[in-house]
């Protein structure tokens, strides 16, 4: 099995036999003209079918289309198939820098977007929130322009577009002038001193991440990144909320690591902090599955106190989970729509069947609080109950309808989940 062949994970074989890597927007227009059914694969990092295809799959990493800004109008025009680590030190070198970013770096900008994922911050909105403007070639193989400004209708639901509006060739975002970041991390946080001040933990930084086992009645880490004026460093207080400050580099499921971005109140550029993980990092991920599911923010500690319930049933299984926080947008398919939002990260032994077990009993626990799956993860809610908690999915379906008549674009994920 080849890189080209599968996910990142190794648990989705695509069914296309091989991918194209077309040089030209040219030719990128004719694979999709003349293809009956064709996807555009980014980074790889989605567990689900949300990228697959039995005939035409496409990549856009050999696509070489410069990064344009405009700094008059605060904006960066980027090749939809770059990364965020490759894409984030172009920025900084200009002076600027983006709202925020995701854990791994190592993702595409266009698969991003397209299914809503996310850093964390009470005031931040998903990385879909950065796009003013989309350039799509659709089905007939022609260059369509979706712009906030010009038509923010259709720009609200083709932004987090699941890949069936069409294949993004560039992306307008959104950028502000480069910021300086730390990070600390603490260790062994009481769950209880958590949920009773979730909203005060969730707004003590800039971004905010908790990573519990739920094999203990603590947050095994919490970390804290906070921004800081240029040439300043922030305080790193030894104790918060009973937990103790971090002495050593961790990697968020625990032990040390050389892997992740600096940490220990040590400020640096905001692409080298925000992220989890660095750009560079090699990280494997064949041992690896992930879900994750949003709940209103109204219900964040009561969906993490059920969880915690499951703790038992999750030994052996569960690597460590994430808890972050986002903003409302009015983007019609992201997790975060009309409301802010907590999302409950699980990462996953590559172990498929105690996986697939245990996603029932978690979703059973969350059903109360309305959850909403992330579209690149794991889940096993039914997708007329997913299909529930969208209120403008009638609206999402006549769009794809629209640019794909014909269905080009649609697969067996977007058939079951949007289509019913």
């Amino acid at each position: 099995m080849t890189a080209q062949e599968c996910n990142w994970a190794g648990n989705v074989v695509f069914g296309a036999p091989r991918v194209h890597r077309p040089a030209s927007i040219a030719a990128l227009q004719e694979l999709v003209r003349d293809s009956r059914k064709v996807k555009v694969v980014g980074a790889r990092h989605s567990f689900t079918n949300i990228a697959d295809c039995a005939e035409t799959l496409i990549s856009l990493e050999a696509l070489d289309l410069p990064v344009e800004i405009d700094r008059a109008a605060g904006r960066a025009t980027v090749p939809a198939g770059i990364t965020y680590g490759a894409l984030a030190p172009q920025l900084h070198a200009a002076g600027l820098a983006l709202h925020n970013m995701a854990s791994l770096p190592h993702i595409t900008v266009a698969g991003a977007i397209s299914t809503a994922t996310h850093g964390s911050g009470d005031k931040l909105g998903n990385l879909a929130t950065a796009v003013v403007a989309l350039e799509v070639v659709t089905a007939d193989g022609d260059v369509v322009e979706f712009s906030r400004e010009r038509d923010a209708t259709a720009f609200e639901g083709a932004v987090v577009g699941l890949g069936g509006v069409g294949a993004l060739v560039r992306v307008t975002l959104a950028v502000e002038p480069a910021y300086t970041v730390q990070q600390e991390v603490y260790l062994d946080v009481p769950l209880a001193e958590v949920t009773a001040n979730f909203d005060a933990v969730m707004s003590g930084a800039y971004s905010v991440s908790l990573f519990p086992t739920w094999q203990s009645d603590c947050v095994n880490q919490l970390w804290r990144k906070h921004r800081v004026a240029a040439g300043t460093t922030r305080p790193v207080a030894p104790t918060y909320l009973g937990g103790q400050a971090a002495t050593i580099q961790l990697r968020p499921s625990g032990g040390a690591s050389d892997l992740c971005t600096p940490q220990l109140g040590q400020p640096g550029p905001w692409h080298e902090r925000i992220p989890h993980f660095r750009a560079d990092a090699h990280l494997p991920g064949d041992d690896e599955l992930q879900t994750e599911y949003f709940v209103p923010r109204a219900y964040a500690a009561d969906a993490m106190r059920a969880v915690a319930a499951l703790g038992p049933k999750l030994a052996g299984v569960i690597k460590v989970s994430e808890i972050r926080s986002m903003a409302a947008d009015r983007l019609w398919m992201s997790m975060a729509y009309g409301e802010d939002t907590v999302g409950i990260h699980f990462s996953w032994h590559g172990k498929r069947e105690a996986v697939a077990q245990l996603l029932p009993l978690i979703e059973a626990s969350l059903l109360p609080y309305r959850p909403r799956p992330h579209w690149g993860k794991l889940f096993a809610l039914s997708p007329a109950t997913v299909r529930s908690y969208y209120p403008r999915l009638g609206d999402f379906r006549e769009l794809l309808q629209s640019y794909d008549p014909a269905g080009k674009f649609r697969n067996a994920f977007l058939d079951a989940i949007v289509f019913g």
